[in-house]
């Protein structure tokens, strides 16, 4: 038990709704208890493991590539993820599932034949557009002093912009299978795209052309491999340009995270001519960036956005049954639970940065301005996984009670911020300021947040507090002793021994981390206990 006998943060919630058939709108359905929320939790983190590993090992083979190639490749998928961003994925999962929980089963169906039609429709158009209007959006990605070719990047972009279609219905059949909480498929669905493209790659010439079609490969399997689970729980939708009475609803709560994810773009566009700006950074600047990209997202997905994806479903019905103590109580299990993992792995990112960039050094012959550009700014990052870890559970649980507008404005703020301070920073601190600016814009939006939050839903603050209070000098701790310790080791160079250091600083370090939540008998330690007692 935890020092105030309450349960911890990967126990029971209480309130929580009671087994049995909760009222929802549309028809009754039964609740799902507690342990199937840790059973979804951990399906979504096993398939982004599978994911970002799978990920890393595609991004290691990328890395075989010279910088000239490499970087119009990262430039150019660049284009189809933009307009993704816009479209599909956070946008359509946030703004579906809580209209799509609210109907009954029958109105489900026609709302999903309604709305992949739309989306097809939408993509087809884009995509053409995309390949026509190639030249004027790489022009708007790159300096005018660019240290990437701009000639193999539009051929580059061109090859790729199918990929929108791909991974647009990809998401999709993903919203649908999350919206009625099955997380397996869609979870692994990443894993496949992964290895597909690792089999392109591996098996067509090492060129542009087919560097460029391995993409596309893997986006193919991304969407194919959920086509059985689809058709397995009758939710395979058959595409139609109709109408539906709720069709409107989800336009309308997409067009606000479509305004958030366009103001990101502002952000990613100054962000691609930053780097590309061959007065501040050398050639291979735009690689290190994608491959500390790689990295962190593999960190934040893991321990951050896969807990806040299968709770997402939870918070929609509990907003739904209006059930707000168990909500608020599902909201701090949340907040406690990803920060308690994000802390160590933030700590030990900004200690081994340099090791964790090696892990692209398959060969040895990663030019090092690909490497230093890799660590630097994975160091810089790793700072503002804490806060951006509130920020994405706040986040969600203004998506869950539709209350798009104030997630909008604060995400918007944001990011114009985030641009402001890359302006102001990387100047003066080169590949930290990008890590530094994320960071204070994460504190500002987790404040702003937890203030719009608490005028709605009374939320008390005293046991995240004391939570955070023991959870980042632990984590602190945790990384000054990695890097003592690394120290000692081999320094940073090809893959095999920057994983050992890896390996035994990065585990010296967390094993320290444990230890002291132990002693500090932390609520989220003692529950995973009190369960291995009861196993």
């Amino acid at each position: 038990m935890s020092e105030t006998g309450q349960p911890g943060a990967h126990e029971a919630v209480t309130p929580e709704p009671s087994e049995g058939t909760q009222p929802v709108r549309g028809g009754r359905r039964k609740a799902s208890g507690p342990k199937s929320v840790r059973q979804n939790t951990l399906i979504v983190m096993a398939g982004t493991l599978g994911s970002r590993l799978s990920g890393v090992l595609r991004q290691q083979i990328i890395n075989l590539f010279d910088n000239t190639t490499m970087d119009a490749f990262t430039m150019a998928v660049k284009v189809p993820n933009l307009l993704r961003e816009l479209l599909a994925e956070g946008a359509l999962v946030n703004s579906f599932i809580p209209v799509y929980k609210s109907l009954n089963t029958v109105e489900r169906r026609r709302l999903a034949q309604a709305f992949s039609g739309v989306m097809i429709a939408v993509n087809l158009v884009l995509t053409a557009l995309g390949i026509l209007g190639a030249p004027y959006v790489v022009d708007l990605l790159l300096a005018s002093e660019s240290n990437v070719d701009p000639v193999l990047t539009l051929y580059m972009t061109r090859l790729v912009m199918p990929f929108l279609m791909l991974i647009s219905l990809s998401s999709v059949a993903m919203g649908l299978l999350n919206a009625d909480e099955h997380f397996k498929e869609s979870s692994f669905a990443p894993v496949a795209f992964n290895i597909a493209s690792i089999i392109a790659l591996l098996l067509l010439p090492q060129q542009a052309t087919w560097l460029a079609m391995g993409w596309l490969v893997g986006g193919l399997a991304q969407l194919v491999v959920q086509l059985p689970a689809l058709n397995r729980f009758g939710l395979l939708p058959r595409p139609a340009l109709t109408g539906h009475p709720a069709l409107g609803r989800v336009l309308r709560q997409m067009a606000p995270f479509t305004l958030t994810a366009g103001t990101r773009q502002i952000l990613n566009i100054y962000v691609s001519r930053l780097l590309s700006n061959a007065q501040l950074f050398p050639a291979g600047t735009q690689a290190g960036y994608t491959n500390a990209e790689a990295l962190f997202t593999m960190a934040n997905g893991l321990f951050v956005v896969s807990p806040a994806l299968a709770l997402f479903p939870r918070f929609s019905q509990l907003a739904a049954d209006g059930h707000w103590p168990a909500f608020r109580a599902l909201t701090l299990q949340a907040m406690r639970s990803t920060t308690f993992m994000a802390a160590p792995v933030s700590a030990l990112l900004v200690a081994l940065a340099p090791y964790a960039a090696s892990i692209f050094n398959l060969t040895g012959s990663v030019p090092e301005t690909r490497l230093a550009a890799t660590s630097g700014i994975l160091a810089g990052w790793a700072l503002a996984l804490v806060p951006w870890a509130l920020v994405t559970i706040l986040l969600r649980t203004f998506y869950a009670r539709e209350r798009t507008r104030d997630a909008v404005v604060v995400s918007a703020a944001g990011f114009v911020l985030e641009v402001a301070l890359y302006n102001l920073l990387v100047p003066l601190i080169g590949f930290w300021g990008f890590g530094v600016s994320t960071a204070i814009s994460g504190v500002l939006m987790t404040l702003a947040l937890l203030f719009l939050y608490r005028r709605a839903v009374p939320l008390p603050l005293d046991s995240l507090l004391a939570h955070l209070s023991r959870v980042l000098p632990l984590a602190a701790l945790a990384g000054a002793l990695a890097w003592v310790m690394s120290r000692f080791l081999p320094q940073p160079g090809p893959l095999l021994p920057s994983l050992l250091v890896l390996a035994v600083a990065g585990g010296t370090g967390l094993a320290a981390y444990l230890a002291g939540a132990v002693l500090l008998r932390m609520p989220e330690v003692d529950g995973v206990v009190r369960r291995l007692r009861r196993g």
